[in-house]
């Protein structure tokens, strides 16, 4: 085999098992735990003969030089981070396949002609901070200052936990690459999602990441006691936020049909002063869209909103809306496509074409290069739960497919 398997699942498990012992498989972005993961990363590219730095972001790259010092580097890699009590392949098996492949290049003598850079990315789940791909966005130059003065329940910025985590948030012009500056980018992940699964499909060749866009809605009320306070004197925020709730789900439903279908979720509340004798005054909460379609997913939440409003107001409530973050729907690159499928037939491996729901740091990688990725059966579609699964052989033939990829890549790409 061109990977060694039982290498790469033991460090799999390695790596998840640095979790929070009460709610596994948790290694939240921006915690000491996080950070002794990094650690253990760091360690381990170390071991394998990478270069290994944090950059200004807060990633984790590990670098292997190519023969053509003037060619554009080939970037695989993932993120370590996870959301809370799931995570235990999401992301690892990306990074842990990455660094698989480039030790098995120098461990075969095999020296590319591109040099090869193996990212963790940081934070590309939610953070605290209310913002997911970090250390992505940072590479596409998309992180910006109001952004980094984004703040966690704790009070801290994130520039400040960029400085936690090793990043140097004064130098992110560092980070930054032109729309040029990468010759590919290739991440292995799991499906997330039952369609390879139920085909019995060894690999999945994304075609496109869909969009997300988050907006946080707040609805503002009136605290009152909860006993004293008659029904029709109430000005109560969270009767507002289940109206919204509720109209979220129908409208996405009318709209999860067709070629790129819509979801939307509000899957975080913050409700004031949240005590059971208090009439809540004031929610916030998090509105979550995701569809293939660009201008769908921007005028869905400002089309919610205002049919939302009059209900509101008759309830004697106001509503405030700020965006949080938006990525745009992003297409894989044919000749990544087109070196992975012929990887998977190199290696007697079934593969089919599909786009990928969940969104990943290909989004923002993709300003700086071609991207592709490569996904692989996950048992039930189960994923950000804790019964998060995949077999040792899935892991495997990602990581070959990945290898192959590398290597058709570096021949074919200048």
């Amino acid at each position: 085999m061109t990977i060694n398997a039982d290498r790469l699942w033991a460090r799999i498990e390695a790596l998840s098992r640095i979790t929070d012992p009460d709610r596994p498989w948790t290694r939240r972005s921006f915690s000491p735990l996080f950070l002794k993961g990094r650690e253990w990363l760091a360690r381990e590219f170390r071991a394998s003969g990478l270069e290994t730095s944090i950059d200004a972001a807060g990633n984790l790259v590990g670098r292997l030089a190519g023969s053509d010092p003037d060619l554009k580097p080939i970037v695989i890699g993932s993120h370590s981070d996870t959301v809370p009590s799931g995570g235990r392949y999401d992301g690892i098996l990306g990074v842990i396949a990455g660094l698989e492949v480039a030790q098995s290049l120098l461990e075969r003598g095999e020296r590319l002609r591109h040099p090869l850079e193996i990212y963790d990315f940081l934070a590309e789940e939610p953070s605290e901070f209310g913002l997911s791909c970090i250390g992505s966005r940072a590479l596409a130059g998309m992180l910006s200052d109001e952004m980094l003065n984004l703040r966690r329940p704790d009070g801290m910025t994130l520039m400040e936990g960029l400085a936690y985590v090793g990043g140097d948030p004064e130098s992110l012009a560092s980070v930054r690459r032109p729309s040029d500056g990468t010759a590919a980018y290739v991440e292995v992940h799991i499906e997330q999602g039952r369609v390879l699964e139920q085909e019995n499909i060894a690999i999945g060749i994304v075609t496109d990441i869909v969009g997300i866009h988050r907006e946080r809605i707040t609805v503002v009320g009136r605290a009152d006691h909860a006993g004293a306070t008659p029904m029709p004197l109430r000005a109560d925020a969270l009767v507002g936020a289940a109206r919204i709730v509720e109209m979220v789900y129908d409208r996405a439903l009318a709209l999860a049909g067709g070629d790129k279908p819509l979801v939307a979720t509000i899957g975080k509340l913050d409700v004031q002063p949240n005590a059971a004798n208090a009439v809540p005054g004031e929610v916030e909460m998090v509105l979550e869209v995701r569809c293939g379609d660009e201008t769908v997913t921007r005028t869905f939440p400002a089309s919610l909103i205002e049919e939302v409003r009059p209900s509101l107001a008759a309830l004697g409530l106001d509503i405030r809306v700020e965006p949080v973050s938006h990525a745009s729907p992003t297409p894989c690159a044919p000749i990544v496509r087109d070196a992975i499928r012929a990887a998977a037939s190199s290696l007697g491996l079934s593969s089919r074409d599909l786009p990928s729901g969940a969104g990943h740091d290909g989004v923002f990688v993709a300003q700086t290069g071609p991207i592709g990725m490569i996904f692989v059966p996950c048992r039930d579609g189960r994923s950000h739960a804790p019964d998060e699964l995949i077999e040792p052989h899935q892991a495997a033939d990602g990581a070959r497919v990945l290898f192959e990829t590398v290597r058709r890549l570096d021949t074919i790409l200048g």
